[in-house]
């Protein structure tokens, strides 16, 4: 990767600007681009076709494309890249641009676009698609000289693996492509406004280790930053050395291991009792690269009431953005862990972890006496967290898995057991339906070598199911489990628990009643292998099956019961301390034993308390 200010290579070539755009890419390191070509970007299709170190994976749709590279860069830390062509191509990169960015995956998106002499009259094909996407790219640029390339190609990928991880977008005009121009690696570039701070301030540092030395009930809040800054093993020395429950974000799942005492599970509207009461009875919150998000928080005025805030972020517009930082330190995750545990084990501020013993036993309580669970049914439906459940655990925790958006994405999140980091890929912030199928191609071309779950509903699954095609033209045999309750089922849930059971528009007829598609018929159309398991004495041998097979993707229709709910939760717009472990019914911290009983909240602040809304 270039460095700012390089000296330029005294080796130049001529060549035209599609052949610049591709040696830049292999400069770069590039070595996979999903995409799918048109007018404006052929041109360069035309080199990629000699490139030995660029494989392109021909996508269905340009979506598929975007999520793919997203996938790649979920499963690796490395910068996936996607190509489209001007005007629709391109604009059918917008949703993944716009995930990318708010779940700060490092992407380069590459657009062709309309002649520069056409551009601003409504050409064929033409969309202003650095304007569209201005607000959900880190930066973006427009190139219109072919000399140009080789630097923002430089810059682009430097932007988007650094500071804050982000999407890049290239737009490139089709008379840049075509001209003639000279090659020469690596390119003089200087960014004078992008200054990413790596190093924390050691004030900070020192002021931060006070307050964990004074602290009596500290929780480390971890978020998706430690997975993008490669720190896990660094949150993990520190929590040995201090002995400090941790919660992880749906972004960080995988960050800190399950299966250590003190994690206290994910937070959140659908987080554990003991992670979202730990935060919630906290008197300090240790952030690392996490954003005070509304999912986490719920009624932000009254998230964490007794505790105060050290937050660290890479990015200094988080800090303070929804909950005002007592410490805020601006740095690299890494970095500041690193430091902070140097500040925490010697000197004044040197804690002693028996310190917050009474905490520890208090905090791994809750998570002995509410664990994330579910009912066993009362007939012979198949309970979607039990499928869920035994995929993690017959699958284990080396392999990846990738889920879509809704009440499966929560179960996935909840049910299996993460133990290293990049081993969940998900589509957080945006909350993306038709992420998993396209990011879990991604993922296996990344890392040929593991297991890939794409965890998909029925509703996501029908939205990039056509990238099966590619997965089996392009040999990359993923394994999608369809969790089909025949609903819309996250929108079924609400509509249950706050709409009186009035299910408008969430029906999808893919189980009950008919099978519109059969998807064991689509996945034999598509080339894959198709199972369907209706029963819960089949789940482990279906799954069993489905491992052995890998040289073709595999599609499982898990036919579920479909008024299965997503426990415990947090309606939307309350106070985390509403926590409800089952409909209507809510721990009460009021007593010691931490009894559960039955609560009448009006959830949904429609004036209709949650028991009277006959769900």
């Amino acid at each position: 990767m270039a460095h700012k200010a390089q000296p330029q290579s005294k080796n130049t070539t001529e060549v035209t600007g599609a052949q610049s755009l591709i040696l830049s890419l292999e400069a770069v390191g590039a070595d996979t681009v999903f995409g799918l070509p048109g007018g404006a970007i052929l041109p360069a299709y035309d080199p990629l076709l000699d490139s030995t170190k660029v494989r392109h994976i021909l996508v269905r749709h340009e979506q598929g494309a975007g999520h793919a590279a997203e996938g790649y860069a979920a499963a690796t830390g490395k910068v996936g890249v996607c190509m489209a062509t001007s005007g629709p191509g391109a604009t059918n990169l917008v949703t993944p641009i716009a995930d990318a960015y708010m779940d700060s995956v490092p992407m380069v998106a590459i657009t062709g676009q309309v002649s520069s002499r056409a551009i601003g009259t409504d050409a064929f094909q033409e969309a202003d698609i650095r304007g569209i996407t201005m607000p959900i790219t880190k930066h973006n640029y427009l190139v219109t000289k072919a000399d140009d390339i080789p630097r923002v190609i430089a810059e682009a990928f430097h932007i988007a693996a650094t500071g804050r991880p982000g999407p890049v977008l290239v737009d490139i005009s089709k008379d840049a492509l075509q001209a003639k121009t000279t090659f020469a690696w690596p390119p003089k570039f200087n960014l004078p406004g992008y200054h990413p701070v790596i190093k924390p301030h050691a004030k900070q540092i020192r002021e931060a280790a006070r307050l964990i030395k004074a602290a009596q009930r500290p929780v480390l809040y971890v978020g998706g930053g430690i997975i993008r800054a490669h720190a896990a093993q660094e949150l993990a020395q520190f929590v040995e050395a201090t002995g400090i429950p941790v919660v992880t974000t749906l972004m960080a799942r995988g960050a800190f291991p399950d299966s250590h005492e003190l994690h206290l599970g994910m937070p959140g509207m659908h987080g554990s009792v003991a992670a979202v009461t730990g935060l919630q009875k906290a008197d300090l919150l240790i952030t690392l690269g996490a954003r005070f998000d509304d999912r986490v928080t719920g009624e932000l005025k009254s998230f964490a009431p007794e505790a105060k805030v050290i937050h660290a972020d890479i990015d200094p517009a988080e800090i303070s953005k929804n909950r005002v930082a007592d410490v805020p330190i601006v740095g690299d995750a890494k970095a500041i862990i690193v430091d902070l545990l140097a500040a925490v084990t010697e000197g004044e501020y040197a804690v002693d972890p028996a310190s917050y013993a009474a905490w520890r036993e208090r905090a791994l309580g809750w998570k002995a006496t509410f664990p994330v669970g579910y009912n066993a049914p009362t007939s012979e439906a198949l309970m979607p967290q039990y499928v869920i459940e035994r995929l993690g655990a017959i699958s284990g925790p080396e392999s990846v898995y990738v889920p879509g958006v809704g009440q499966h994405q929560m179960w996935a999140a909840q049910f299996i057991r993460y133990e290293r980091p990049n081993s969940f890929a998900n589509s957080g912030g945006l909350g993306t339906m038709g992420y998993s199928v396209p990011a879990a191609m991604g993922a296996k071309v990344a890392e040929p070598d593991r297991v890939v779950w794409a965890i998909d509903g029925d509703g996501c699954f029908q939205m990039t199911n056509q990238e099966l095609a590619t997965c089996v033209i392009n040999n990359i045999p993923i394994k999608v489990a369809v969790i089909n309750n025949s609903s819309l089922g996250m929108v079924r849930q609400w509509q249950t628990l706050f709409y009186n059971e009035r299910y408008s528009a969430t029906d999808l007829h893919t189980s009950v009643g008919s099978r519109i598609p059969d998807f064991v018929k689509l996945a034999d159309a598509y080339g894959c292998v198709g199972l369907r398991c209706e029963s819960p004495e089949d789940v482990d041998a279906t799954i069993r099956k489905a491992m052995e097979i890998n040289d073709v993707p595999v599609v499982i229709d898990f036919v579920v019961e479909r008024d299965a709910m997503v426990w415990p939760m947090v309606a939307a717009g309350v106070s985390n301390d509403l926590i409800q472990i089952a409909k209507d019914t809510a721990p009460q911290w009021d007593r010691e034993e931490s009894e559960a009983l039955e609560q009448d909240l009006d959830a949904d602040h429609d004036g209709i308390p949650t028991g009277s809304h006959g769900a």
